[in-house]
């Protein structure tokens, strides 16, 4: 039995991974984006997304990849998955429109035998209501994690997929190519599988929003919350995976879609989600943990402050700005000059009437009175407090994410705040 081809419309962060992972499967692969530009850049090697070893795949594996803005590239294809991302807006609502159009640019070019998989993340009812026949229209839930986009890709830890009747067998391309991953398949009804990637995702939070409310207990009571991390990540209740590291809020947008999801399903349905709202409102708290520093430890005492920022990506490895917490704190800073660098994204998105790009991650400490690290990119570790404290002019240096290391930082004259402990005040004589 031959390989099936396999097909991805939308070629977004979604759907260029999968593609590359695909072909990186031994799969021939095509891709189709209604945006020529795009795929005139993609076909070029100049990948409109930043994640770990994509590049390098996707030369690798070129000569089973096949990109076009002409839907027919698919009609070869076995499997045709729907992977273009879902934009959200502020309030966290899907805009489905694009997903809508995609599909009825698609389906036409279908061979009579294809299946169709949604692949990008939709609510619960979307799949059904598709005007394909059952037995050729299936859901699958995206693995996709912004900065390990690749590594999900090829190694998923299950793949969950939604089906008319899930008592059935999947067809055999499906199973074939499901059956590359290594991982277990779990079919279920289209609802439920819809559910189970905003399940998920649910269950994320609740982790993130407990070591985000008992990291700043900690930072109050004297305790240092990566000392009670370890602890629990030994109970078996817990796991080592768990999402114990204190962060700004959740960001990104998907995770935001998937609460505003579920309050807008439970009023439907009239069952309680305050627990959901509970999240929300706890992220927003956290979110301006380095805005409230700023004021407490540099703009009580010096109202024209400066402030270098590193960092603009939501989080690191990553070319996205979707909610970022960095964003977000110098929206709050417009009467103040800021200095800002990031590894990725250039400086003019910080969209600020005051802001000035560095050349690198030292030169956004050059006098300025406080730095923030916003994005634990890789490259920061490398600074070293010793530097810093010889270019800023002030000694506050904000690192929620423990890029640096905290007494480090102190022996060379830096108060250093981060979250989940108390602050490190710069030692006697520096």
């Amino acid at each position: 039995m031959r390989a099936p081809v396999i097909g991805y419309a939308g070629l977004t962060h979604l759907g260029l991974v999968s593609a590359v992972a695909a072909a990186a499967k031994g799969f021939r692969t095509a891709g189709y984006d209604p945006d020529a530009e795009r795929v005139r850049s993609i076909a070029a090697g100049k990948l409109p997304v930043v994640e770990p070893d994509l590049d390098e795949l996707a030369v690798k594996h070129r000569d089973k990849l096949a990109y076009s803005a002409d839907p027919q590239v698919l009609r070869d294809c076995d499997l045709v998955y729907i992977s273009t991302d879902v934009p959200t807006d502020d309030r966290g609502q899907s805009d489905l429109g694009g997903i809508v159009a995609l599909i009825e640019r698609v389906i036409p070019a279908l061979n009579p035998q294809a299946l169709l998989v949604v692949l990008c993340q939709v609510p619960p009812g979307f799949t059904r209501k598709l005007a394909l026949a059952p037995d050729r229209l299936y859901y699958q839930v995206e693995t996709l994690v912004f900065g390990r986009a690749v590594e999900r890709a090829m190694q998923p830890e299950r793949c969950i997929v939604g089906c008319a009747d899930p008592a059935k067998p999947l067809p055999a391309p499906f199973r074939r190519f499901l059956g590359a991953f290594g991982c277990p398949i779990l079919p279920m009804r289209y609802e439920s599988a819809e559910l189970a990637k905003i399940s998920i995702n649910c269950c994320l939070i609740a982790s993130v929003t407990v070591a985000n409310t008992l990291a700043e207990l900690s930072e109050g009571i004297g305790a240092d919350w990566s000392e009670v991390a370890p602890a629990l990540r030994l109970d078996r209740r817990i796991g080592q995976y768990s999402y114990l590291a204190p962060g700004l809020g959740i960001a990104g947008g998907n995770l935001e879609r998937d609460l505003a999801t579920v309050l807008r399903l439970s009023q439907a349905v009239g069952s309680e989600a305050g627990a959901i709202q509970a999240f929300l409102d706890n992220s927003a708290h956290r979110r301006d943990w380095a805005l409230r520093a700023l004021h407490d430890e540099v703009f009580a005492r010096k109202p024209d402050a400066a402030i270098g920022i590193l960092g603009l990506a939501y989080k690191e490895n990553t070319h996205s700005t979707k909610n970022s917490p960095s964003l977000a704190l110098i929206r709050h800073l417009g009467p103040w000059a800021i200095r800002v660098y990031d590894p990725v994204v250039p400086a003019s998105a910080a969209g600020h009437p005051r802001a000035t790009g560095a050349k690198d991650a030292l030169d956004v400490a050059r006098g300025v009175d406080a730095l923030a690290i916003m994005t634990p990119w890789p490259a920061f570790k490398t600074l070293r407090p010793s530097d810093i404290a010889r270019a800023r002019k002030g000694r506050t240096v904000l690192d929620p994410y423990r890029v640096l290391n905290g007494p480090a930082a102190a022996a060379a004259g830096l108060d250093y705040l981060t979250l989940g402990a108390p602050p490190l005040r710069a030692r006697a004589g520096n």
